[in-house]
């Protein structure tokens, strides 16, 4: 889904009516944001391997006891990337995206997990590799940080959307840190999409293959299509669950709306994916609102 005339104007259309409908609801928009940040946690932190569950993210957030031994690495990295995450909510009007602000969110990522590298770049001697892309050489990441964050900054002309995917693109070609790289820019991109006034979205482990295959497009190819299908499919499901939720529809299952109106819910899940319905998920189960 490359970002069309049509599809620009259909995210216009979600973000008037996202607008229109969430005001004097800012209260509603924080209780979603809460219940969904053990989802965002639990598919940013997946995507890099994690074998915790969504029910296991949730209760650590909770700090509630998880039924199996689960290594301390991983019980930190969901409770500081819920930290980051509720952290960039409260401070999205106070200051636009720099590499002071990138190292801090790293510094907070990594805090407990690896001291040693958290809050800075790569430094002499940090060679890192993703697959078969070997990372510009650690001399190299400042000034290439600086010429992305000024790219993305200096772009007056481009679509907002166009914008993120390439900082984001750059940012995991750099490959600044020594670890959290996709992590970090998991959280960067929702930074950027919540300074514009939209609502964060969820890449999500499911997706991941088609969200590898958009960084493999752009090192071979020099092409952002696929990264581009990725966040505009996430960010249509975002502004469908909230718009949603502020319009008071009533929420239910993706099968039983099926049943309701009888139609395959094969046929419905194949739109559900392509966002042709205002479908989206909540914990992995697809839902729909219907007018009550």
């Amino acid at each position: 889904m490359a970002i069309t005339k049509d599809v620009k104007s259909k995210i216009d259309q979600l973000k008037r009516e996202y607008d229109s409908f969430k005001k004097n609801k800012e209260t509603l928009l924080d209780i979603i944001f809460e219940a969904e940040l053990p989802e965002s946690v639990y598919n940013s932190n997946a995507i890099e391997n994690s074998t915790l569950t969504i029910a296991e993210t949730e209760k650590i957030l909770l700090e509630l006891d998880v039924s199996r031994n689960v290594s301390l690495r991983e019980v930190f990295e969901a409770k500081n990337l819920a930290r980051v995450f509720e952290y960039i909510k409260g401070k999205i009007n106070s200051k636009n995206l720099d590499i002071e602000l990138i190292l801090f969110f790293h510094k907070m990522l990594i805090a407990n997990i690896d001291d040693n590298i958290s809050g800075r770049f790569r430094k002499q001697y940090e060679f890192v590799r993703i697959s078969t892309h070997i990372a510009p050489a650690p001399e190299h990441i400042e000034a290439m940080m600086e010429a992305a964050l000024l790219e993305y900054s200096s772009n007056h002309s481009s679509y907002f959307l166009e914008k993120i995917v390439q900082f984001h693109l750059n940012l995991e070609h750099i490959h600044p840190f020594n670890d959290g790289n996709g992590r970090i820019g998991r959280v960067l991109i929702n930074y950027q999409l919540m300074q514009l006034g939209f609502p964060p979205i969820i890449i999500r482990d499911k997706g991941k293959t088609t969200y590898y295959e958009g960084f493999r497009e752009y090192r071979e190819k020099n092409k952002n299509v696929t990264m581009e299908k990725v966040l505009t499919l996430a960010l249509l499901e975002s502004f469908n669950k909230r718009i949603s939720y502020l319009k008071s529809d009533n929420i239910i299952r993706l099968s039983e709306y099926s049943q309701n109106i009888k139609q395959s819910l094969k046929v419905l899940l194949n739109k559900a994916k392509r966002q042709t319905i205002p479908a989206f998920r909540e914990k992995g189960v697809w839902k729909i609102g219907t007018i009550r």
